[in-house]
């Protein structure tokens, strides 16, 4: 029986089905599979694997999936799709045009706060102007969140020679591993490609790699933006659904910063924030986001969302 090698670290850096690609410590990329029925790794997870017996193929064994820091991802009523691990950032990326969903953009959000990953929001096509300027007014409770709490949102204009954009975004990118979300129209490829160049080539190569030669346009991939390998960007297939049924109706309030902030005003400990006398959070939607209370709009998404989840509970 041939003798199997020792057990190495490595990162998962694209995966298609059962397979994946890992990445040494050293920069080395293996396909490789887990074995038997254990738990699927995702990019990002740092992983223990084996190399294969001589004379028993190329593709190596994932035996361990170490414990991972977070964990962004969704779940409707029928799946879970996770995105990626052991992030530090997700970056959201919208744009003036077409007109994006606030509930689609707060849906993510919550996930990242859920998991205690910081969200950075770009709004992309600030050369439209009108639109661009409707956009930027819908995003004010986003960039006064509350608190001490808010999020980057950061207005770009995104083409493959836009070097202040790129030098804006390395800002916030540098040094850290940003998982890029973004629904159809959004500009994903220009960023990624401005970003990381040859990446389209490289995603190619990898889907190609990984699925017997067909092109995989649904995989996600983590793409080194330095020499160095400090800085990491993972391209993760556009979404337009994203459900939350893996949040608690009661963990709502705590992953939306501008209801978390008023919550702590409630007369009651437990209170649902929905019709409850000495309710902080319906006393701040009366006083209205001009006078430091909290939009209406993000209320109903607030309202809308704690009805589905206590409605899809098991």
């Amino acid at each position: 029986m041939a003798e199997r090698s020792a057990l190495m670290e490595g990162t998962v850096v694209a995966s298609h089905g059962r397979h994946c690609m890992v990445e040494t410590p050293d920069g080395e990329r293996r396909i490789c599979h887990p074995r038997g029925k254990k738990s699927q790794s995702v990019v990002g997870d740092r992983v223990l694997w084996q190399a294969p017996p001589p004379g028993q193929g190329d593709e190596g064994t994932i035996e361990k999936v170490q414990p991972r820091r977070n964990l962004f991802y969704r779940q409707d009523e029928i799946r879970t799709k996770s995105f990626a691990a052991n992030l530090d950032q997700v970056l959201i990326l919208i744009a003036a045009e077409p007109v994006f969903s606030e509930s689609q953009l707060a849906r993510a959000l919550i996930a990242a706060e859920a998991e205690g990953i910081q969200p950075i929001i770009g709004l992309n096509k600030s050369d439209l102007v009108e639109p661009f300027a409707r956009a930027w007014e819908r995003l004010v409770p986003y960039r006064h969140m509350g608190a001490g709490k808010h999020y980057g949102v950061l207005p770009l204009s995104l083409t493959l020679s836009s070097e202040v954009d790129r030098a804006l975004l390395m800002e916030h990118l540098q040094g850290k591993t940003t998982l890029v979300l973004g629904p159809s129209g959004s500009g994903k490829s220009t960023l990624i490609n401005l970003l990381v160049p040859g990446a389209t080539v490289l995603t190619g190569e990898i889907s190609q790699a990984l699925n017997s030669g067909k092109h995989t346009t649904t995989s996600t991939h983590w793409y080194w933006m330095d020499k160095e390998r400090t800085t990491a960007l993972i391209d993760s297939p556009g979404f337009q659904e994203f459900g939350l049924h893996h949040i608690a109706p009661m963990q709502l309030a705590a992953c939306m910063p501008d209801i978390a902030e008023h919550a702590t005003h409630c007369k009651f400990y437990n209170c649902t924030h929905l019709h409850e006398p000495g309710c902080g959070v319906l006393d701040a939607v009366k006083l209205g986001p001009s006078a430091g209370g909290i939009s209406p709009t993000r209320y109903k998404i607030y309202s809308d969302l704690f009805e589905e989840l206590s409605h899809t509970r098991y």
